[in-house]
């Protein structure tokens, strides 16, 4: 995502930040916070000072972060208060409707559930820690560590893989044996099915 030139940092209540979608992976919140409890007080003040959350000023003078809400989880759930924003864009002049068409507009809302159904605006969560966990979503953020895909630039294009290894794999097959529901996602991210997904890498030689 591009700031426009009026962005500006800013200091924020963390737990006051509004989410822009539904799900997490856990497991990538979990080794988020495994790495927070690594660093000393130093380091830990450093990478707050060096993450800032992307945002959105909107109706009632509410932050909307656009990314990094797996990390803001974690940071939440180890005692993190303050935290700064990126403002991307001040829309708080709108009305909620048309806040939320802008939204869309530009691709920083994605309201899918853990189910991969699309919700009404108003289901979002209202708070960071409501976020529900997608174990689809852990099983994409995996796969592009393992090398599935490539980084991509298109906004919640993990939220796109994980639709794609919704329909491919049962629920079942993550809760009994990850490692090996990422071995068979490793094959199906290599195929000519996937090739319509953003970081796709291309086929198995």
């Amino acid at each position: 995502m591009v700031p426009n030139r009026d962005v500006h940092l800013i200091p924020a209540n963390l737990a006051a930040l509004r989410p822009t979608q539904m799900t997490v992976g856990y497991r990538e919140v979990t080794l988020k916070r495994d790495h927070w409890k690594t660093l000393n007080k130093k380091e830990r003040s450093a990478a707050i000072d060096s993450h800032s959350f992307p945002a959105v000023l909107g109706p009632e003078k509410l932050y909307y972060i656009v990314d990094h809400h797996h990390l803001g989880r974690a940071l939440l759930e180890e005692g993190v208060k303050q935290v700064k924003v990126m403002v991307l864009k001040d829309l708080s002049w709108l009305d909620f409707e048309i806040f939320w068409r802008m939204m869309e507009h530009n691709q920083w809302v994605h309201p899918f559930g853990a189910d991969g159904s699309r919700y009404e605006y108003e289901h979002l969560p209202k708070e960071i820690t409501e976020m529900t966990d997608d174990p689809y979503r852990s099983l994409a953020g995996e796969l592009r560590n393992a090398g599935g895909y490539a980084k991509d630039a298109t906004p919640f294009s993990e939220f796109l893989w994980a639709d794609f290894l919704r329909r491919r794999l049962k629920r079942k097959q993550l809760e009994d044996d990850f490692p090996a529901a990422l071995v068979r996602a490793l094959k199906l991210a290599k195929s000519s099915e996937a090739d319509y997904l953003p970081g796709w890498c291309g086929p198995i030689a």
